[in-house]
């Protein structure tokens, strides 16, 4: 028997993907690997904005891409302000000047997560294929100059998770205020690079333990975020706290998903910002649907006391890894596919090599967007001239 739906929720976050043009190529970009190049004008923002705050959105992330690149991005942020949303910026930090922080941070923004890749400069150049390190550090110096709020961001993987502590270091002494350590989700490009970026359980163990060391310390200094892996949890996260329950992205081209990875799932089709009213994408269509409740749910779910927890966990990793969008996620110790989880562990048990070697970044798959921005730096030559890629 069907369970009583529960009320339409609101949401209360937007994730404005720009663009996803970047001057960065990281290996682990969850960005899709098909990029949208059709971005939509100033005005269709606007509009999103005026919708998103009808719907009852508060918090605004502007992503990418790099929402740098967008000329007209004092316009959205403007915009954002004269809506009350928080507005953060999520950003590379490249070609960041002092002038479009101030710029920024007058029209209304109000804190900016800047990404680094590692602690170690030639790492960190390699694993986001580009020499950037330096540019980096000089945009949270810029950041901080402008008066905005900063927070990092630092995906972990096999490649730096060794590296947890001088990252956490690294950060605090850039003057960051928060620090968000994100084991990597394995979708888009990291999913490509998956058997080369998953860590082994015992690496996660040390960072996990260096993490729940510092946390303490730093407390009124800097705060500490640590986000869950998958692959060696006994049970799926509430994946973006549930489908369609309070959070919604729109991709450069206007296409609305519960979060950025749903467009991955080829079985849905997802509106468009471009043919249809933002309202009605989150409270009818098909799509944002389809996964709210239980009812949609195969067993072992459906009589799972979880699935008031996990909402039947990530509906991405569930096609990614099983084909099917609609079987339960495979992270999940009762799935009958954690086989396909259990499979990539086990080939991730092996002690990770020395990372700073060519070897591991020639078999790598780079993001790459040729029509937008350059071919990614070979790591072999970032490599050829440090006596740290002849290990």
């Amino acid at each position: 028997m069907p369970e009583t739906p529960s009320p339409l929720p609101v949401p209360f976050s937007l994730v404005a993907e720009v663009t996803h043009r970047c001057p960065l190529h990281c290996v682990y970009c969850s960005n899709p690997l098909s990029l949208r190049a059709d971005e939509l004008a100033a005005a269709d923002w606007l509009r999103v904005l005026d919708q998103a705050h009808a719907l009852g959105v508060v918090q605004l992330h502007l992503s990418g891409g790099e929402p740098l690149l967008r000329a007209d991005l004092d316009a959205i942020v403007r915009r954002a302000r004269e809506l009350e949303f928080y507005t953060n910026l999520i950003t590379s930090g490249i070609g960041l000047t002092l002038e479009r922080a101030r710029a920024l941070a007058a029209s209304g923004l109000d804190s900016a997560q800047l990404s680094v890749q590692a602690a170690d400069p030639l790492l960190s150049d390699c694993i986001g294929g580009r020499k950037a390190f330096a540019e980096k550090q000089q945009a949270a110096a810029i950041i901080r100059q402008a008066g905005l709020p900063l927070s990092m961001n630092v995906v972990l993987h096999r490649l730096n998770l060794d590296q947890i502590e001088a990252i956490i270091d690294l950060c605090a002494a850039w003057g960051s205020e928060r620090l968000e350590l994100a084991n990597s989700q394995y979708h888009g490009w990291a999913l490509a690079n998956r058997d080369r970026l998953l860590p082994t359980r015992e690496q996660l163990a040390r960072a996990q333990a260096v993490y729940e060391r510092k946390k303490p310390l730093l407390q009124g200094k800097m705060e500490l975020i640590w986000v869950l892996p998958d692959y060696y949890e006994a049970f799926p996260k509430p994946c973006m706290g549930g489908w369609g329950r309070i959070h919604l992205s729109v991709s450069p081209d206007g296409t609305v998903l519960p979060c950025q990875a749903a467009g991955s799932i080829r079985t849905l089709r997802f509106e468009n910002v471009r043919e249809r009213d933002l309202g009605w994408i989150w409270r009818e269509s098909p799509s944002f649907n389809v996964f709210r409740g239980f009812d949609w749910m195969p067993e072992p779910c459906r009589s799972c006391d979880r699935r008031f927890q996990d909402f039947g966990g990530c509906r991405c990793q569930a096609f990614a890894l099983a084909g099917e969008a609609e079987r339960t996620d495979p992270v999940c110790q009762r799935s009958a596919d954690h086989r396909l989880v259990e499979l990539a562990v086990a080939h991730a048990a092996s002690p990770p090599a020395a990372v700073l070697r060519k070897d591991n970044f020639k078999a790598m798959t780079y993001r790459s967007d040729p029509a937008s921005t350059p071919t990614p730096a070979s790591a072999e030559s970032m490599l050829q001239t440090s006596e740290l890629g002849k290990m």
